[in-house]
């Protein structure tokens, strides 16, 4: 019985592969104690979950949004990002304001030549070979 509801699900999911996902995601559901939309008659879970997708009580689409909400471990929130513009202007008018000290102090790069670096790479040793690698 199950190979004609795979056959008769293959019009409404065409890949086979994601209607196992989905069959199976939905078997997962009822098995845990989620309403069936049709009779069970006597059927397994995997089988009542086919036979809903073949008699389009249950939208694929909703069936493929719920498998990818359940499996997602983050869920990212999409918040704007500051303008990048605004907040120069806050931490110039921060910088401004009488609270100088709160001001973090601005972090500086020691400066290297091109010939101070040629001179430091010369100067290293490579490093000695041994029968281990």
């Amino acid at each position: 019985m199950a190979r004609v509801t795979v056959e008769d699900c293959i019009d409404k999911v065409e890949n086979r592969f994601e209607l196992v996902l989905l069959a199976s995601h939905r078997a997962r559901l009822i098995s845990q104690g989620s309403s069936i939309t049709i009779d069970r008659d006597n059927d397994k879970n995997p089988v009542v979950a086919l036979r809903e997708i073949a008699d389009e009580t249950l939208s694929p689409d909703d069936l493929k949004e719920d498998l990818i909400h359940s499996l997602q471990k983050h869920v990212e929130v999409d918040e704007p990002e500051p303008d990048p513009a605004s907040l120069l202007a806050a931490g110039g008018a921060a910088a401004s304001s009488d609270e100088e000290e709160d001001a973090p102090e601005a972090v500086t790069f020691d400066q290297m030549s091109e010939e101070e670096l040629l001179a430091g790479i010369e100067g290293l040793v490579p490093p000695e070979k041994s029968d281990d690698y």
